[in-house]
């Protein structure tokens, strides 16, 4: 048989590792925490994100462990470092979900109670730079990132520095928003959930020796699912966004929620085509197997297994 370098877990055989971890998120944190067109529920929260939950916190412990070791053996000091996981993923594949339900579960154990979550958007290039460079229709796209800016804000935060800013985006008015910073400061964990944050070192000659923000994560965890299905949960979402935050005034995309019906969804098809559909195929799908784990969906947003790696 072929050799994998994963262990692969139905979801049965994966919420049999749940233990006797308590289940800490009510359904009112669940309406909050849920995306435009998912339906998490509290069975799959038991079933899926508390046995995950344990194996980080586990991990998490282990990483404290070793690092007081190396403390002891270089006769210093350091104190706790954050632990930093990435999650990555295409877009509308539900990362972000997966992002704000991990940080919820995270946050509410004993040991690490200060958890911060940083989506990538925020180190996106602002749309006047995009534009001068030709890449508003590479949005998304590794070279539409402030990707030295990125490194150095994880680099920072990994090593112990206090109030690290992140630039906010907005997803209302599709760019990034002057003078606005998310603070991060010194916390147990944090979590950093964007599409491209797997990428590494592809051997280019361009590459040469520059770090990658992959290169700073303790744990790292691919959410996926057939392109078909992602597709599909894109055209709902853009549909259900074209009845409601398309429709203010400020937003962006105001134009597509007053479109014709055939035209607007038309509209959709080519971004995904030319979009996000390329940019999974050519950037983030590839970055899969860098992951330390992986949660494959089904075609309703469910997740049906886990693959853990083990080398």
């Amino acid at each position: 048989m072929p050799f994998s370098t994963y262990t692969s877990f139905d979801r049965d055989e994966w919420a049999a590792l749940r233990f006797n971890t308590p289940l800490t998120l009510t359904e009112a944190d669940l309406t909050e925490l849920r995306g435009l067109n998912e339906q998490l529920s509290i069975h799959e929260v038991e079933e899926v994100y508390l046995p995950l939950s344990r194996l980080l916190n586990l991990h998490v412990g282990a990483s404290r462990e070793l690092a007081r070791v190396s403390d002891i053996f270089l006769g210093r000091t350091v104190g706790v470092k954050p632990y930093v996981i990435g999650i990555a993923g295409s877009v509308a594949v539900g990362k972000s979900v997966t992002a704000r339900v991990m940080r919820a579960l995270l946050a509410r154990w004993p040991d690490h109670p200060k958890v911060d979550l940083i989506t990538t958007d925020g180190f996106l290039y602002p749309n006047a730079v995009l534009e001068h460079r030709g890449l508003m229709q590479r949005k998304g796209f590794p070279e539409s990132y402030d990707v030295r800016r990125l490194v150095q804000f994880v680099a920072d935060v990994k090593s112990g520095v206090a109030n690290v800013a992140a630039p906010v985006y907005s997803h209302l008015v599709y760019d990034i928003v002057p003078g606005e910073h998310q603070v991060v400061d010194r916390p147990d964990v944090l979590i950093l959930e964007g599409l491209n944050v797997l990428q590494g070192a592809d051997g280019r000659t361009d590459d040469g020796d520059r770090p990658f923000v992959s290169d700073f994560f303790d744990f790292s965890i691919y959410v996926d699912a057939e392109e078909e299905h992602i597709r599909r949960w894109f055209l709902n979402r853009f549909r259900r966004l074209r009845e409601t935050a398309f429709r203010d005034p400020k937003s962006f995309f105001r134009r597509y929620a007053e479109m014709d019906e055939a035209e607007a969804i038309a509209f959709a098809n080519r971004v995904w085509d030319e979009i996000n559909g390329r940019n999974l195929r050519e950037n983030i799908a590839p970055t899969k197997e860098r992951a330390h784990l992986i949660l494959s969906k089904g075609p309703f947003h469910e997740v049906l297994g886990v693959q853990l790696r083990r080398v």
